[in-house]
């Protein structure tokens, strides 16, 4: 999954290789923690205006989406989407900023998790 997005992003690198570090000795890795750190590292980016990856960052997010099996597209959208509309990431920035970038799939992921946190509509 990740090999793409530090193709396109490379200052996610050492991010990776500290996930990469800390969990070693696991035989699986808890990808949906990475996702987060991409989350962190994605409204970094927005909050000091360094935006110019972020285009090619949901260009693969969008790629995860669409090509992805399920449980890439599970952990897509719950490990990576959801957690960039968490508040509590954003302390001068908004989750309605991201939209700009997001590709088809993921704006209607985006919108189907902001309906179920709402309470709008029950997840499947």
């Amino acid at each position: 999954m990740f090999d793409v997005l530090l193709e396109v992003d490379p200052t996610f690198q050492p991010v990776w290789d500290a996930f990469l570090d800390k969990w070693r000795d696991q035989i699986e890795l808890p990808l949906y923690l990475a996702l987060g750190d991409l989350a962190r590292h994605a409204v970094g980016k927005l909050e000091s205006g360094r935006t110019d990856e972020l285009q090619q960052i949901f260009t693969v997010v969008e790629r995860w989406l669409a090509d992805g099996d399920e449980l890439v597209q599970e952990a897509a959208t719950i490990g990576l989407l959801e957690d960039l509309q968490n508040l509590n990431l954003h302390k001068s920035t908004s989750p309605d900023q991201l939209k700009q970038w997001l590709g088809p799939l993921a704006a209607r992921r985006w919108i189907e998790a902001e309906r179920f946190w709402s309470g709008q509509i029950a997840k499947a």
